[in-house]
């Protein structure tokens, strides 16, 4: 049997870890940096926790499990009505599947959130770096299983909260290197437009087909509108936010025409006015965006998505907005949230083709140090060393295998890029001086084992 893995995952070697450690680790370290602790919950949620959250496109990407031990259910017959009317159209049963793998984080902390309430200080501020599911067609920057990396705060509804979110992404996005747009909008406006043209039950339509602009183009959106039961002369009036490019005070002036006195729109652009007139932005370039969409339905004001501003990658490699009741459906009412999510796995993929991962990254070991030795009685010595050594925290190995051929085991440290080897022979066991060379310079000293800690600290 040939070993394979499914399609949309991957493998991570030790040289891949390093590099998706070092963006973890700055992002990580940034969200400490303005107030976000740490959370965990299941790979596995309620597939009634999951559905209806993501919007119809969405909810056919859930991966779902299959209930174990169907074949001790006593109602067989209803198993089998149940997945024959499965496979004639995307539907969820509970008597097949009872839950899911998650699809984001924001709705599994949604629900953590419902469940600690009475734990938990509002406004509450936390991070989540998992990974989550989605049954994807796989293709470059799109994967089924990938990490998200997310930062949310809810029980607020200041709009202070959306503008350190900001400061957050350009400030991680400055220590990864990576040029990018920061583009944001806000959903009230598109919610006052599908009203202003008399088509206020079509929301999630009219925010579905928008957000494809990038893809599908002007005419492949009216397309969908039209096909979607748009009339034409709604379609018509949208055709300004299809069209228009400028500036960002320019377009809050094409938007405020749009909306005109339409309260939730005049709303929406003060939010969008107070978010250019205060943002703290020193590395991205912001970017009012007036046809983001994003086809998720919890979203309700401000919605944020960052692309890469080189190189061939187009897709987002982040996204967000605020949600002013995801925590409504599980019960907790009037819980304002707004939140960010990196996404890690495409954001490997700019920094590795724009190369700017450090060069250091790939060429530094996790082991400082490989003791070598020439048989049994020097290994042994070794194992002691080793132990002062890792008692002041400094990695180190052990040759492990019992050779006189020094080369071989100089090699193996080259080709791990430890940094250092300390050679113990007979002379070096009774003088108590160690052989210490460094492998960058190749310069050799005869230290101490006290001497030795020192030079590698």
């Amino acid at each position: 049997m040939k070993p394979s893995i499914p399609k949309g995952t991957r493998d991570f070697g030790p040289a891949e870890m390093q590099k998706r450690q070092y963006i973890l680790n700055t992002i990580r370290k940034n969200f400490e940096l303005f107030g976000y602790q740490p959370i965990e919950t299941p790979s596995m949620e309620n597939i009634t926790t999951l559905t209806g959250k993501y919007g119809e496109e969405g909810d056919q990407l859930i991966f779902k499990i299959l209930n174990s031990r169907i074949h001790e259910s006593k109602n067989k017959e209803l198993l089998k009505k149940e997945f024959d009317l499965s496979l004639e159209a995307a539907r969820n049963s509970e008597e097949l599947t009872e839950k899911a793998l998650r699809y984001d984080l924001t709705v599994p902390f949604a629900r953590y959130v419902v469940m600690n309430q009475h734990q938990l200080t509002f406004p509450f501020k936390r991070y989540q770096i998992q990974p989550v599911w989605r049954a994807d067609r796989p293709q470059k920057g799109r994967y089924r299983e990938f990490y998200q990396c997310d930062a949310d705060v809810i029980g607020s509804d200041s709009l202070i909260n959306e503008l350190d979110l900001i400061s957050l992404m350009d400030k991680s996005f400055k220590e990864l290197n990576i040029p990018v747009i920061l583009k944001f909008n806000n959903r009230k406006i598109l919610s006052a437009l599908a009203e202003v043209i008399n088509e206020p039950s079509k929301i999630i339509d009219i925010t579905v087909a928008i957000d494809k602009l990038d893809k599908i183009g002007k005419d492949g959106v009216n397309k969908e509108l039209t096909e979607k039961g748009i009339s034409a002369k709604a379609v018509e009036t949208l055709q300004p936010l299809l069209d228009f490019k400028g500036n960002n005070k320019e377009k809050v002036e094409v938007l405020r025409k749009l909306v005109g006195a339409n309260d939730e729109g005049k709303k929406g652009i003060e939010e969008i006015e107070y978010l250019l007139n205060n943002s703290n932005v020193s590395f991205a370039t912001i970017e009012l965006d007036i046809t983001l969409a994003r086809g998720l339905n919890y979203y309700t004001g401000t919605i944020f998505e960052v692309k890469a501003n080189a190189g061939t990658f187009t897709p987002s490699i982040l996204g967000g907005g605020r949600y002013d009741d995801l925590t409504g459906i599980f019960g907790l009412k009037n819980m304002s949230g707004v939140g960010i999510s990196f996404g890690i796995d495409r954001i490997y993929d700019v920094i590795e083709e724009l190369n700017l991962f450090p060069e250091s990254i790939s060429k530094v070991s996790s082991t400082k140090l490989l003791f070598t030795h020439f048989d049994l009685e020097t290994q042994k010595h070794c194992l002691q060393l080793a132990a002062a050594l890792r008692t002041k925290n400094i990695s180190c190995e052990i040759y492990p295998e019992v050779t006189k051929k020094l080369g071989k085991q100089f090699e193996y440290a080259d080709k791990k890029n430890i940094p250092f080897v300390c050679t113990v022979g007979g002379d070096e066991m009774t003088s108590k001086q160690y052989a210490l060379k460094n492998m960058t310079s190749g310069e050799q000293k005869k230290l101490s084992i006290e001497q030795l800690i020192e030079e590698l600290k």
